[in-house]
């Protein structure tokens, strides 16, 4: 009983542990959903009885580590191609130039404008952006200051 137990509360944390990130991390969160059903799945065709149960949660931990961790790295690729397409944008654009991102791997893409560039009393050169980035079919816009830094980087300031 104690093993059933323990299976039930392992998959109820790795559920609602997937469902609080699923807003940010959607990826990453779909990559655990889909590890523990696989994991537990696997797990169900090992033993039998109390035996049995234990695999099924070990199954389900182990495949929503792994599953989390590949959803994460799509994650990962889609911000990068962002964040490479806004450095672009901010360092080279002309103001109303905008560049675009697609990450050809989950069909996201985006794209960053510069609308205005100014510099401030310290003497940063700065550009006022808007951005785009659409996921699963979801469009977002938001609109942020950059100020360039010595290194050549830009740093969202607001």
């Amino acid at each position: 009983m104690n093993i059933a137990r323990f299976s039930a509360v392992a998959l109820i944390t790795v559920f609602l542990a997937a469902c609080a990130q699923m807003q940010d991390n959607p990826k990453q969160t779909a990559g655990t959903l889909v590890g523990a059903g696989l994991g537990a799945l696997a797990g169900s065709q090992i033993g039998g009885g109390k035996g049995q149960m234990a695999a099924v949660a070990i199954g389900a931990l182990g495949g929503a580590w792994l599953g989390s961790e590949a959803g994460k790295s799509l994650d990962r690729a889609d911000k990068a191609y962002a964040q490479r397409s806004a450095q672009q944008a901010l360092e080279y654009n002309a103001q109303g130039q905008t560049a675009a991102w697609r990450n050809p791997d989950t069909g996201n893409w985006g794209s960053t404008t510069p609308v205005e560039t100014y510099r401030t009393a310290a003497g940063e050169d700065c550009r006022v952006y808007e951005t785009n980035v659409t996921i699963d079919g979801r469009t977002e816009r938001a609109t942020g200051h950059a100020c360039r830094q010595a290194d050549g980087t830009w740093r969202v300031v607001r």
